[in-house]
């Protein structure tokens, strides 16, 4: 079983040595053959030309470096494309995780498609980092149905074939987890180690935070209604139209009995409205509907997601 480590890196000069070889010791003392992946996120300090030299005296390493900052999704996204191992972990690059983890990690991918690491005791400031964090993976799990405790930790096991599979944008690299329980995957969580920043400067702010729940409600949104978008529009649309359909008939009522004058009242303005707005978002829905069956359609992509067959894995 070979090891692919993807490590995306942002401005990371001062952590790049230390890491490079406390990962090194780390992989030499499993049995498992392995490559390292280093992704340069766009790096504006010496991180590059570090990796440069570690690349020219390591045959195992291979450094991938984008033209400018994309992001941390993106640059996971770039290791799996161009991981060869059958496992793949990910990792930070602020030595915050720690490489000793990875044994963890394999030992349990034996058995499942993900293993997600868990920073139980967790080295950052309580208000700005450790209570945000808390309060999203309540909501993610929730919303999602994936009881992770962790979604932030980047330190974690993925089967190649699961991750391979999965188009990554936005924030949604954390999400990984849930979005690939669609496929009937197998998650686990280990307890890993955390240590805190003592070199270079924390990318993550409170953007970040505003950008995940937005990934969120993509997330549970594809998960939910990805191949069926109308039944997410249907009920909406139905309620609106449904509503302003008994506004305008109760209005209509009472002007032929009392002859009451109904034109200047804003209840007739809200039906009117309502019902245009209900007709709209069931079009949104039907809308939904074509791109989807274009898509699969277009793309051969079937709708289901198959083990084995005769009790041979699927290809």
């Amino acid at each position: 079983m070979k090891v692919s480590v993807v490590v995306p890196l942002y401005n990371e000069e001062e952590n790049v040595p230390e890491l490079y070889t406390r990962l090194k010791t780390s992989l030499e003392a499993l049995p498992n053959e392995y490559e390292i992946l280093f992704v340069d996120d766009g790096s504006s300090d010496s991180t590059p030309v570090i990796l440069d030299k570690i690349r020219t005296t390591d045959k195992k390493v291979t450094v991938i470096n984008f033209r400018r900052n994309f992001g941390q999704t993106a640059a996971f996204a770039a290791g799996f494309d161009h991981a060869e191992g059958d496992v793949i972990i990910t990792m930070d690059g602020d030595l915050q995780n720690d490489p000793a983890d990875i044994s963890k990690l394999l030992e349990l991918i034996k058995d499942n498609d993900i293993v997600s690491g868990w920073r139980r005791s967790r080295k950052d400031p309580f208000m700005s980092r450790r209570l945000p964090s808390m309060l999203a993976n309540w909501l993610i799990s929730r919303v999602t149905g994936v009881p992770l405790h962790d979604y932030g930790c980047s330190m974690k096991a993925y089967k190649s074939d699961v991750v391979k599979n999965i188009r990554l944008y936005g924030e949604m690299h954390r999400f990984i987890p849930a979005v690939a329980k669609w496929y009937g995957v197998r998650v686990a969580e280990v307890e890993t180690v955390h240590h805190p920043r003592l070199r270079g400067k924390s990318k993550y702010g409170i953007s970040r935070t505003v950008r995940v729940i937005l990934d969120l409600i993509t997330v549970k949104f594809l998960l939910s209604f990805s191949t069926r978008p109308l039944q997410f529009f249907g009920p909406f649309g139905l309620i609106s139209a449904a509503s302003g359909f008994l506004i305008s008939l109760y209005l209509t009522i009472e002007k032929i009995i009392s002859g009451t004058d109904i034109g200047g009242r804003p209840l007739l303005l809200l039906g009117a409205l309502l019902i245009i707005v209900g007709v709209q978002i069931i079009g949104m829905g039907l809308l939904g509907e074509m791109v989807v069956r274009v898509y699969h359609e277009a793309q051969k992509k079937p709708i289901y997601v198959i083990r084995r067959i005769n009790g041979d894995e699927a290809q």
